[in-house]
């Protein structure tokens, strides 16, 4: 069974002094409006994984441009997994081979219904006043699969997806839908993509990897591919730290 555990942990302990002004408290100033907008990334989790389990990704997070940012880590249902004999665990879909290759078989059906959960979960938090253009889509492996296909699919240019070691979950053919779509929605096309990937990963082959910016490229989508030599089937911190840059650059030029 993969159990995917992408992270080190950081803990922190902050002490504080309150200090209460019992006599001559001033009037406040009138707060000052901050001008940073509110933001949405949606962290999508490997086989096997768990939503709560990656929650500490956040505390990387350090920059002010994060102050306001709001983050989801939602679990994915109990379901067989042909890969593994069978057995049920968090699945966001089937996934038929291990090691994944460019050329695995693909659970379209499957990944469909997963994107329209997560198109749930987006419409969600737009609905409730967040800009599409601060929402990101983040996911690793399996999670960073379904993260393709979410962006891939959404009818509104978001902030952005990062797939984090993660694959083509559907075949060429869906291409043309793209296209078909774009002609609709004009904007659909312009959610770029960071795509990073380990060149020592067995589990996601490196050239399932590689195979992503060709077809995001017929499909007219922007693509930035990252190779990290000696990474396995993990989240290094670089890239975290990659992304947390990444993402700052499209929060202030979409703010």
């Amino acid at each position: 069974m993969i159990l995917t555990k992408p992270i080190v942990l950081l803990t922190v302990t902050l002490n504080s002094t309150i200090i209460f002004i019992l006599f001559f408290r001033p009037n406040p100033l009138p707060p000052k409006q901050d001008t940073m907008a509110r933001s949405f990334v949606l962290w999508l989790h490997g086989l096997g994984d768990s939503g709560p389990a990656n929650e500490p990704i956040k505390t990387l997070f350090t920059s002010p441009e994060f102050r306001f940012t709001k983050w989801s880590f939602p679990s994915a249902p109990n379901n067989p997994v042909t890969c593994n004999y069978g057995s049920v665990m968090p699945s966001w879909f089937d996934i038929h081979e291990i090691p994944v290759t460019a050329n695995s078989p693909k659970d379209e059906a499957g990944v469909l219904k997963a994107v329209q959960n997560v198109h749930a979960m987006i419409d969600k938090e737009i609905a409730a006043g967040t800009d599409p253009k601060n929402v990101f889509v983040c996911g690793f492996s399996q999670g960073g699969a379904l993260t393709l296909a979410s962006i891939l699919l959404y009818p509104k240019t978001l902030g952005g997806g990062a797939v984090f070691s993660g694959w083509i979950p559907f075949n060429s053919s869906l291409i043309e839908k793209f296209s078909v779509d774009a002609r609709k929605v004009r904007n659909l096309l312009q959610t770029p993509i960071l795509w990073s990937h380990g060149m020592a990963d067995r589990t996601v082959l490196f050239e399932a990897g590689q195979a992503g910016p060709p077809f995001l490229e017929q499909a007219g989508v922007s693509c930035e591919f990252k190779a990290y030599p000696g990474l396995g089937h993990s989240i290094s911190n670089e890239e975290l730290r990659n992304l947390e840059s990444w993402i700052k650059s499209r929060l202030s030029s979409s703010s």
